[in-house]
């Protein structure tokens, strides 16, 4: 390695630290680097790229996290609503509520995909994510008002449609900042975020709940107010902190925004704002990748399995406690959840792998479905509901790491392709939203989330033998099967770049 006197391109190929320690190897080049890169030493470059790491750090994750919670608080709120008196309010049966809570993913996954694919092509992405927040937040207000059925089923609607902007958005704009290295803990961040938002959306409804009476306003309405004028506020705030893209970004200096640019360029290519491809060319090439099939059917049986979020206050109430007592239960399994996620992305960040974790994440879920089906003991079922939020939503950080990585350019693809594998792979939401009934083994939902861990492990199995003879294609040197791997979404400039499918 060339001494910290010794310019940045004197090293033909560089072993970098990156902030949180892990290694990465970038190929550095003279004629890689921008201009305003090449007299700085090695030291220089690496002091530098810590700066602008942590200063990204600073000014995206937490507003990103503190949105998402928030997505999760106005999405999951009808659940704990439902503890509080909304069924009696507006003659709810079972089945009414199954589709109340289904009917959000009917406007939340259609509109997922035009919604990527705009993005790429607005300046201001964080503008436009926080934009979709405050308007969601004056929608899941405005539920307060509902009087009957009918309302309900259009406010929930509405409300998905609004909603379909952030995650799908919230992931490709993370993956427009950070590395490969970098990307799978920031990953991890949003869904610990999701498991705060879970646990703490519990502990706060318990608490805006003895409201029930104030002003002649009921609990559940206290509730929607409550929650959905945080959400309006905190995203107006949110809209003046997040960045633009690299490329255009005010915030940071001349020589950060060309070292920003240069880390996203040097790994896959090119960066977001550097590449003329149209939106509907990037969103045909992601339809003609045949591994865009296999990802969106793993996330659908991943989601499957995550469907217990939506239900996981009924589920906790099965065990015979108050309603109040119930809420505050919901909060542990969240928060043991969100130090999961770390741990594994942490890991999987450090060794480059997804496949075991995916597979021991299925393993522990499907004994974790076994315990309440088999019994009515309190600490064995309280045990499994501790357990089941991280193994059973767990393999969807990872699938979201692989899409961002094995279908990354060009990034109108990567756009697309998210939000396809999101929205197709979501629809898991709506069919299992019929399952939660016949308390307190759940027999239908427990078996169905089963058979979608046996089927997921199957599937995930199969897309592990498909990247691996891809790259046994990349390196075998001939042209013939080197073209085959390009059919399969390579492009000739990864192929220059000696790019591999990883992971795996």
């Amino acid at each position: 390695m060339a001494s910290s006197k010794e310019p940045v391109q004197a090293d033909l190929e560089k072993t970098q630290s990156i902030i949180e320690g892990d290694v990465e190897e970038y190929n550095v080049t003279a004629e890689t680097l921008p201009e305003s890169l090449r007299a700085l030493s090695d030291e220089e470059f690496r002091r530098l790229e810590k700066k602008l790491v942590r200063k990204i750090d600073l000014l995206i994750l937490p507003a990103i996290g503190i949105l998402y919670i928030l997505n999760y608080i106005d999405r999951q709120n009808l659940s704990a609503a439902k503890l509080q008196g909304i069924m009696e309010d507006l003659h709810l049966t079972t089945e009414d509520f199954a589709t109340a809570i289904s009917i959000l993913f009917v406007g939340y996954l259609p509109f997922q995909i035009p919604s990527n694919l705009i993005i790429t092509k607005i300046p201001r992405p964080g503008m436009y994510i926080c934009g979709a927040v405050v308007v969601w937040g004056g929608i899941s207000a405005a539920t307060a008002a509902v009087k009957n059925y009918g309302q309900l089923l259009a406010v929930r609607a509405i409300l998905g449609m609004v909603e379909a902007v952030f995650f799908p958005g919230a992931i490709y704009y993370l993956s427009a900042w950070y590395t490969k290295k970098e990307l799978g803990k920031r990953f991890a961040g949003l869904y610990i975020a999701q498991q705060v938002g879970n646990a703490f959306g519990g502990l706060f409804a318990a608490a805006i709940l003895q409201l029930d009476g104030a002003h002649g306003i009921a609990g559940w309405q206290w509730l929607f107010i409550i929650e959905g004028s945080a959400t309006v506020g905190i995203g107006a705030i949110c809209a003046c902190i997040l960045p633009e893209f690299p490329h255009n970004c005010r915030i940071l200096p001349p020589i950060e925004r060309d070292l920003a640019v240069w880390r996203i360029e040097n790994e896959a290519g090119a960066a977001e704002g550097t590449e003329d491809e149209s939106v509907l060319r990037g969103f045909a090439k992601a339809l003609s990748d045949p591994k865009l099939i296999l990802l969106i059917l793993c996330n659908m049986l991943s989601q499957g399995q995550g469907s217990i979020a939506n239900f996981f206050p009924s589920l906790v109430s099965s065990l015979g406690y108050s309603s109040t007592i119930s809420l505050l239960l919901t909060a542990p399994p969240y928060i043991l959840a969100g130090f999961v996620y770390y741990g594994i992305m942490f890991y999987s960040d450090r060794k480059n792998t997804v496949y075991p974790i995916i597979m021991l994440c299925i393993s522990i879920a499907t004994a974790m479905y076994i315990i309440p089906m088999a019994t009515t003991n309190i600490g064995a079922r309280y045990f499994s509901m501790m357990i089941l939020p991280f193994s059973s939503v767990g393999p969807q950080i990872l699938l979201y790491k692989t899409i961002n990585l094995h279908l990354a350019r060009p990034v109108s693809k990567r756009a697309a392709a998210s939000a396809l594998v999101n929205a197709i792979g979501g629809t898991s939401n709506i069919w299992t939203s019929y399952l939660y009934y016949a308390p307190p083994h759940y027999y239908a939902a427990f078996g169905a989330l089963m058979a979608c861990a046996l089927l997921f492990a199957g599937v995930i199995t199969l897309y592990r033998w498909l990247v691996l003879r891809e790259n046994k294609r990349l390196e075998s040197g001939d042209p013939q099967l080197i073209a085959k791997a390009m059919k399969g979404g390579v492009t000739q400039q990864m192929v220059d770049m000696s790019w591999r499918y990883e992971m795996f």
